[in-house]
């Protein structure tokens, strides 16, 4: 059984840090073996120049992995990120991010997911991001 939005913003606002809460990250889609999270345009995460920064989407990337994962397991569960690698493809300013975690294997002790983050209202994605689990 999977999570539904609202339990995993709960879930979001349970399980994470403050500095994370920060971001403003709301779940707008869970299913099976994904979650898709809305990263709020904020000049607060803004680098020089008025793009949005790549702390703030890795963590956003980072944060809807835990979601997906925990979708796909049916409820939260102790989770470390053993891994995560990052590409930036664009620019994002002035627009909210989506971000779409996908688990792409999940094991009983180790999970992989891939990861896009997109401009709302665009189509190419701004960064990809692959991240590996353990699992507890």
């Amino acid at each position: 059984m999977t999570l539904t939005p609202a339990e995993a913003d709960k879930l979001l606002a349970d399980n994470f840090a403050p500095w994370v809460q920060v971001l403003g990250l709301t779940t707008t889609e869970t299913g099976e073996r994904h979650a898709v999270l809305r990263l709020p345009w904020s000049e607060q995460l803004a680098r020089e120049g008025g793009g949005l920064s790549g702390q703030a989407l890795m963590a956003a990337a980072d944060t809807a992995c835990v979601v997906a994962l925990s979708a796909a397991r049916g409820g939260f569960a102790p989770m470390t990120t053993v891994q995560q690698s990052t590409s930036f493809q664009r620019a994002v300013s002035g627009r909210d991010v989506l971000v779409h975690a996908v688990v792409t294997k999940l094991g009983r002790r180790i999970a992989f997911l891939d990861v896009t983050l997109t401009a709302e209202g665009t189509e190419e994605p701004a960064a990809r991001a692959t991240s590996v689990y353990a699992l507890g």
